[in-house]
């Protein structure tokens, strides 16, 4: 999915920014307990790759922050 949202929006990462990208997000999913089908994994997917372009490359802190992002909008 990661690949799929950052190919439609033409972001620039590379194997290594997608390969981080992709593993918070999948930890993510796992954690939430949502499949990549839901709704809310594409927001998810949108929020690692916006942090990463941000200057946030640290796999562990991409997966807290998209759980804890996802967590304030269920509230």
């Amino acid at each position: 999915m990661i690949v799929r949202y950052a190919h439609r929006r033409e972001i620039p990462l590379d194997s290594e920014a997608l390969g981080v990208c992709q593993r918070a997000f999948d930890a993510s999913l796992i954690k939430l307990e949502i499949t990549r089908e839901h709704q809310e994994a594409e927001t998810i997917a949108a929020l690692i790759i916006k942090l990463y372009q941000q200057g946030i490359r640290d796999e562990e802190k991409l997966f807290q922050l998209a759980v804890t992002a996802s967590d304030t909008l269920k509230d």
